[in-house]
Parts: structure tokens; C-alpha cells; sequence
């Protein structure tokens, strides 16, 4: 994986890290508030040796440094804990008590150091003075017992005090460990999103996996979601226009020797914006001044009559059922040269309607009567109504959905095309984001020079 895919999963999927890093935060303030604070109390001992019961003053000091780890056993033996209970009489069992205890020394020292943590402040310091009068006279008792001397002592060198403000919970490193945990799990998470996508998102990908060349990059803009059909009106600029003009451009140029006059337009699933496509396509070929035919042949569930806001109940379907003559369904739509022939009647057949001699008579009709004619058909993989109509077509378009349409997909509805001898025009990328449009082009400007030099 290499460093600019990070990059790009992290700009991708920033709010993934974002909505990691809120949730990391705010589950340590709900722990913080939640832990119940601790006050610390601490009281230091220095232990001493007589010099006459140890030898030599270095003797004794050793003697007294080596005790040190029996002492701290003994800070936190029941025997401490049950007389410091007897003695303050705090609402906690002995048990309690021991637990609130901590003891440490620091190395090549004689100071003992006795920690009490409760939360309670009061009662912290309560046991830590009993500490301070109790722990000296029990350490001495169980080192003289069976002696006639002394042979060690522990002074009280500070303490015992508390300290006012609570030392845990660390609400600050709380919150920190919080933000680290929230950037680190998001960062993983957006990782593992990147590298388990299996949708479309770039140009090479989609060629790569169609084997078929990219011959237009559609992006989404906000307009779209409100009006999905371009302006019919030359002046009409937008970036999307734009691209539809470039798209008509690639087909008509793709191959100069077999021009192609009638195009299936369709997608492996449903909802990646062939109809759109399709409605836009024939737009800007009227545009350019050709007689083009857009022909809705998905009988199964019908969009364009919606879209370009026209009149949908009587059509194709009626037509190749006798019911009504071409001239009588046929609908001119804008200021060009653009004719619609909607679905009609929603027949229990579309597949046999499609595939039927009466299909391919009035397509030659058609054919004699426009320059362009485009072909709104059902999806590819779920019904085999696409494959069928390309039989009449001199091309096939297919529409893939940026970051919706997965690789299997695109491969399987190539593979349909070609189990049918269609000929793939090409693919177009639908619906890319806005800011990834110059990176698109970059990869649809090589991919689209490869193409037409090929």
C-alpha cells in the first residue's frame, strides 16, 4: 500500500476519522465523569539501624536497606489494616483499608514512603495519620521481639498530608488518550475501507476490469440532484454539459470506419444513471444539429418519460402491438432536432418484445428516418432485455456509477455483452464527485487518446 493511498483514504474518508476521534473523546469524558475521584494522603518513614546492633555505620545502613522490602509487605499486612480500623473506627472492613495502601522506596534509600488512596478525603488523611503512629511501633515490635536491643526504628520525616484536589481520575490524559485512540481507530478504520472497496473510482480500474475503453467522465453536481436532464440551449455551459458534448464527440470518432448510428445505452445494475445518460446524449446530439430518436426500451421499469416531463402511457409497446402507428406516438422535446418514443404499455414480455421480428422491422424504419437513434434499456445483469435490444444496435454504451458499481459487476455485465457478440462502444464513468474531476481527466485524456489512436 503506498503512502498516497493513506493520503487518499484519509481525504476520502475523513469524516470516518472525525466521527472516530468525537466518539474517542467523548467516551473518556462519559469514563471521567463516570470514575468516582480519589484523594491521595502520604506519609514518609526513615528507617535507621543502631550502629551497635549492626556493626559498622555502613552495616547498619545496609542492614536498614535491605529490611525495607519486608517493611512495605508489612505496610499492607492485615495486621496494619485491622488496627488502624480498631483504632479509627472508618466505615471500611479491613480488607477496604488494605486496599487503599500503597508503599514504595526509592532505590539505595532508607525512606519508606506510605500512599493512601480513597474517595474520600477525610478519610484518607485519617488513615494515613493512623500509619504515621501505628507502622513504626509495628515494625519495631516484630524486629525486637526475642531481643534485649533495638535493632531498628522508623521516624516519621514527613506527612502525613493530603492533597485537596482529586488525583485521579487524570481528566486531561483522560481526554488525550481519548483523542489518540478516537485519530488512531478512525485512521485503521478509514484504511481498511479503502482497501476493502470494491467499487469503481477511477478510469484505469474501469477499463482494466470492462476491457472495453472509457469514453466519457460524467460528474455530479448540485444542479443534477434537482434536474438530472441538461438545458437543451447551445449556451448552456455547465462543467456536465460539457462532458455530455465530450462523450458525443468520443462516440462519434471511436471508430471512423464502422460510424455508429443507433446506441443501446445500459448498466449492470439498476440506479447508476443510464437513463440519464441516455436522455442527456441524445440532448447534445440534437444539439449538434442531427435528427436523433431516443427510444425508452426499458419496459420494465420505464424513467424517461418522468424525466423529460412528457406524456408516457402510449408508445413503443403500442406500437409493436399494432395498437397505434409510429408517426402517432412520437414526441418532439426541446428546440432541436430531438424526438422521443416513450415505453407505452408495460408488457408482460419485454424480452420476446424486444427480441421480436416486428422490433427489428421498425427499427429499420427508424434507422432510415434519423441520424442518431439511443436505446434506454433495463440493466444488464438482471434481465437479459439490454443483450436482446443490442441485437439492433451498432453499439452498446455502458454506464458504471462512481463508488456504487462494483468490480464483479462491471466485469459480469462485459462479460453478458460479449457472450452476445455485442459491440462495446465503451464505458462511461457516471457520477463522479465533483472534486475528483481533475483527476479524472488526467486518466479519461490518456485512456480516450489510447482509444481513438487504437
Amino acid at each position: 500500500m503506498e503512502i498516497r493511498t493513506y493520503f487518499r483514504a484519509l481525504k476520502k474518508y475523513w469524516w470516518v476519522v472525525i466521527a472516530a476521534t468525537l466518539l474517542g473523546v467523548g467516551a473518556a469524558v462519559l469514563v471521567s465523569q463516570r470514575i468516582a475521584p480519589k484523594y491521595e494522603s502520604t506519609v514518609s518513614f526513615f528507617v535507621s539501624t543502631p550502629t551497635d546492633a549492626a556493626g559498622t555505620p555502613l552495616q547498619a545502613d545496609q542492614y536498614a536497606t535491605r529490611r525495607i522490602n519486608s517493611y512495605l509487605e508489612l505496610l499492607t499486612s492485615d495486621t496494619l489494616a485491622r488496627d488502624i480500623v480498631a483504632k479509627t473506627h472508618v466505615d471500611l472492613s479491613a480488607e477496604g483499608v488494605k486496599k487503599t495502601i500503597t508503599g514504595a522506596s526509592p532505590p539505595n534509600t532508607v525512606i519508606l514512603k506510605a500512599t493512601v488512596r480513597d474517595t474520600s478525603a477525610p478519610r484518607s488523611l485519617q488513615i494515613a495519620t493512623a500509619i504515621a503512629e501505628d507502622f513504626g511501633p509495628l515494625v519495631t515490635d516484630f524486629e525486637n521481639r526475642g531481643s534485649a536491643k533495638a535493632t531498628v526504628a522508623l521516624k516519621v520525616t514527613s506527612g502525613p498530608t493530603v492533597d485537596s484536589s482529586p488525583v485521579s481520575p487524570n481528566k486531561i490524559l483522560n481526554y488525550a488518550i481519548g483523542l489518540l485512540v478516537g485519530l488512531v481507530l478512525g485512521a485503521i478504520a478509514a484504511f481498511v475501507r479503502e482497501l476493502t472497496d470494491t467499487t469503481i473510482r477511477s478510469t484505469e480500474l474501469l477499463q482494466s476490469l470492462a476491457g472495453f475503453p472509457v469514453v466519457g467522465v460524467v460528474s455530479l453536481e448540485k444542479s443534477a440532484r434537482k434536474k438530472s436532464v441538461i438545458d437543451d440551449l447551445p449556451v448552456h455551459r455547465s462543467a456536465r454539459a460539457e462532458e455530455f458534448r465530450q462523450l458525443r464527440t468520443n462516440l462519434q470518432f471511436i471508430d471512423a470506419a464502422n460510424p455508429v448510428k443507433v446506441i443501446v445505452v445500459s448498466s449492470a445494475t439498476a440506479g447508476e444513471g443510464k437513463s440519464t445518460t441516455a436522455a442527456n446524449l441524445a440532448i447534445v446530439f440534437a444539439e449538434a444539429g442531427q435528427r436523433v430518436l431516443l427510444i425508452e426500451a426499458d419496459l420494465r421499469r420505464p424513467r424517461l418519460a418522468e424525466y423529460l416531463n412528457i406524456e408516457g402511457s402510449v408508445g413503443l409497446t403500442n406500437v409493436l402491438a399494432g395498437q397505434a402507428s409510429i408517426d402517432e406516438v412520437l414526441q418532439p422535446w426541446g428546440r432541436g432536432g430531438l424526438s422521443v418514443l416513450t415505453s407505452g404499455s408495460i408488457p408482460p414480455n419485454p424480452s420476446e418484445l424486444l427480441g421480436s421480428p416486428s422490433m427489428t422491422e421498425l427499427m429499420v424504419t427508424l434507422t432510415a428516418r434519423f441520424d442518431f437513434i439511443l436505446l434506454d434499456t433495463p440493466p444488464l445483469l438482471p434481465v437479459t432485455d439490454a443483450a436482446v435490444a443490442a441485437v439492433h444496435a451498432d453499439g452498446v454504451v455502458l454506464v458504471v456509477r462512481y463508488g456504487k458499481t462494483t468490480r464483479a459487476e462491471v466485469a459480469m455485465a462485459a462479460s453478458s455483452l460479449v457472450s452476445v457478440e455485442a459491440r462495446v462502444l465503451g464505458t462511461v464513468l457516471n457520477m463522479r464527485p465533483a472534486d475528483a474531476r481533475s483527476k479524472a481527466y488526467e486518466e479519461f485524456d490518456h485512456n480516450a487518446d489510447a482509444a481513438l489512436q487504437a
